[in-house]
């Protein structure tokens, strides 16, 4: 079991790698009222379990991270007659953490929260950190919040109920957090990508904690993105892009715009060519696509709805090399001439 505490504010978020969800009762506060927040896939799965509780359930897909949902989780809440002393559970992948984690956080001016998170990209990526939001106008998670869980708990032995597309996702934001500062996890990776597509345990266990560990390093210093955190960005600014136009899920968009982040790297940045490949090969060799056939133009466009953008300037994150990014403020303009 790998564990490590993020410390933010009076704040201590502990992040617990290969904990089994049944142990949640030694994570919680006593003495409080405890209320689950989740879905009807993990009710399928865990639902025994979880209804030990006062359960709200929600629903499924990016639509539901809207204010309608908080709107309902808060109506929810106070018919559980749920106040300051209450503690909220998040069982389930990102967008049930950002959605739970939002409304927990509004709720009375906040009331505190964790999370059980279910899905390998919300373990390596939604459920840390303590960002929380949901869509609003078209824009990707414009309304949202800084505030961390008391826990996170990665449950490895959950990915083996996830469907294969929802599970492959995932992997981007691993390949992401190797990408831009661990050369020796993309290694690993690449050695390793038969075991970890099949759900190995230890390889799956493994990959999770060294991405929550750089997360987690990257979160301490800069946790309200003002510099250095907008690093865990790399391939999101396209990526943002490509899944607000196609609709594909969160981590197939990360993967094409880390292809299109490289691109840029390889000329502005001195990426090498053999390293591309490497980052191509990899993604391709995972399952994910690295390729888009929709127009610059209609990228642009979307891009103008970015939440990250400043003014008519975009942070974009580029390579130097494998395991090593650079941020670049970039005019949205430029990205019209070459992508």
């Amino acid at each position: 079991m790998f564990q490590l505490t993020i410390h933010s504010d009076n704040v201590k978020s502990q992040i617990v790698v290969g904990e089994s969800y049944r142990n949640l009762a030694n994570y919680l506060p006593a003495d409080r009222q405890i209320i689950v927040i989740t879905d009807a896939n993990i009710l399928k799965y865990y639902g025994d379990f979880f209804r030990a509780w006062p359960v709200i359930e929600i629903g499924t897909g990016e639509k539901i991270k809207s204010l309608e949902t908080v709107t309902y989780i808060c109506n929810s809440l106070l018919e559980l007659n749920a106040d300051r002393s209450s503690f909220v559970v998040a069982a389930g992948g990102g967008i049930v953490c950002d959605v739970a984690g939002f409304a927990a956080s509004m709720y009375m001016r906040g009331v505190p929260f964790g999370f059980v998170s279910t899905s390998l990209l919300s373990q390596v990526d939604a459920s840390v950190g303590g960002k929380n939001g949901v869509n609003f106008g078209g824009y990707k998670n414009m309304i949202g919040t800084f505030s961390q869980p008391r826990f996170v708990l990665c449950d490895i032995s959950m990915l083996q109920t996830l469907p294969e597309r929802e599970f492959i996702s995932g992997f981007a934001e691993i390949v992401k957090a190797a990408a831009i500062r661990n050369a020796a996890l993309f290694d690993y990776l690449e050695q390793n990508v038969e075991k970890a597509v099949a759900r190995d345990t230890e390889v799956i266990r493994h990959l999770v904690a060294e991405s929550v560990k750089i997360k987690a390093e990257v979160v301490e210093r800069d946790e309200r993105e003002q510099g250095e955190r907008r690093i865990l960005n790399f391939g999101h600014t396209f990526g943002h892009a490509v899944e607000s136009i196609t609709g594909i899920s969160h981590g197939e968009a990360v993967s094409v715009g880390m292809m299109m982040a490289a691109r840029r790297s390889v000329t502005e940045c001195g990426f090498s060519e053999s390293h591309f490949s490497r980052l191509e090969r990899l993604l391709v060799r995972l399952g994910l696509p690295v390729t888009t056939d929709i127009p610059p133009e209609t990228i642009l466009r979307s891009l103008l709805k970015d939440k990250k953008r400043e003014s008519s300037d975009v942070y974009l994150v580029l390579l130097n090399e494998i395991g090593k990014a650079v941020i670049r403020k970039t005019p949205i303009e430029e990205l019209r001439i070459k992508n």
